[in-house]
């Protein structure tokens, strides 16, 4: 079904074409072109740290943080209930097992609930930053910091959110703060966890290209052509965000009061509006018939067929899961189209 209001859309008002175009006349469309370097150290200069790894996808980038830090069979990741499952998934590529945490009233993952989940398995705490929420980080450090555990936050989510963990993985899908299209970015101050990624991400290759392989490795890599797009945006990511933060704020006046919306925290950036609506379904329904896409909630990873647990029905994550949704949110969304969009919302809850 084609929307006239899409949930997302990338905004590619800048060099896209330009550095596109540059990179097919000149031949390196490979990972191998000038592009992925500079988008790594611009990326990585505007989170202020060090080192940029730029990968496939925000799956990918994950999946590279966990195995440069030896995650591995027998080892187990603290991972929040409510997030995309993504997030589980790449700790089982790793052969490690994801150990589930509830969620808070914001939809991070309740750091009062992390400690207890802890064992001598542990070696990673992957905290969630929810729709652009930043999870609160000081006690996830501290409890990291205890027990001698390593962070990798996921902030496929949240480009904005400065990070503090030892790895962030970003996310650079179609309908993200910024895109590549597909493709994803871990930054790190570590010197050498940045050396492993990139070395895992392409087939781990001896120095002199022998062939001889002596690790498990992938072809994680980024194209030029990502690449370059991926600059564009980077160059464009403070604007990008200052619209979507008015975006916030129009939907936070229009929508509320209304009865039958609950309006959920602020968000430190905004990825997407999300919010609580009685009569969910009807209510999606009633939205795509004028025209206006909207997504569910994520579910609980308890609920998920792969990680199946009994508990899942008590959990907070899936009280959200049961009246969640979000709106459009992209930065080509003009104040008519919120306006519009808003007016329907209201008008399905006061008739």
């Amino acid at each position: 079904m084609s929307y006239r209001y899409p949930v997302s859309m990338p905004s590619l008002r800048g060099n896209e074409l330009e550095y596109t175009t540059k990179a097919v006349t000149d031949g390196w469309i490979s990972s191998q072109g000038p592009y992925v370097p500079r988008f790594e150290e611009a990326f990585a200069a505007y989170n202020g740290v060090q080192h940029g790894v730029a990968c496939s996808s925000g799956t990918t980038a994950l999946t590279l943080a966990l195995r440069a830090l030896g995650v591995g069979p027998g080892d187990e990741v603290i991972v929040p209930e409510f997030t995309m499952i993504a997030s589980a998934w790449a700790v089982t590529y790793t052969g490690a097992t994801p150990v589930f945490v509830d969620c808070a009233d914001d939809l991070n993952i309740d750091v009062a609930k992390i400690e207890e989940k802890i064992t001598p398995r542990t070696k990673v705490i992957m905290p969630v930053h929810v729709y652009g929420r930043q999870c609160d980080m000081e006690p996830i450090l501290e409890l990291a910091y205890e027990y001698n555990l390593r962070v990798v936050e996921d902030s496929a989510e949240a480009h904005g959110v400065k990070p503090t963990g030892d790895i962030a993985a970003f996310s650079l899908f179609a309908n993200k703060i910024i895109t590549s299209g597909e493709g994803g970015i871990c930054v790190t101050n570590d010197p050498h966890l940045a050396r492993q990624m990139a070395h895992l991400r392409g087939m781990a290759f001896t120095r002199d290209h022998s062939f001889l392989h002596k690790k498990l490795a992938y072809n994680f890599r980024m194209t030029n052509l990502q690449a370059a797009v991926a600059l564009a945006q980077t160059e464009r990511l403070d604007e990008i965000i200052a619209t979507r933060s008015r975006i916030e704020k129009r939907y936070d006046e229009g929508l509320r009061g209304i009865d039958g919306i609950t309006l959920m925290p602020p968000r430190d950036v905004l990825w997407m509006y999300d919010l609580r609506a009685e009569r969910r379904e009807e209510l999606m329904r009633f939205l795509a018939e004028k025209g206006i896409e909207t997504r569910l909630f994520f579910k609980p990873m308890s609920r998920q067929p792969g990680y199946l647990d009994p508990v899942w029905p008590a959990l907070n994550a899936n009280r959200f899961a049961e009246d969640g949704l979000y709106l459009p949110t992209h930065a080509e969304l003009t104040e008519d189209d919120q306006d519009y969009i808003v007016g329907q919302v209201r008008q399905f809850y006061e008739v």
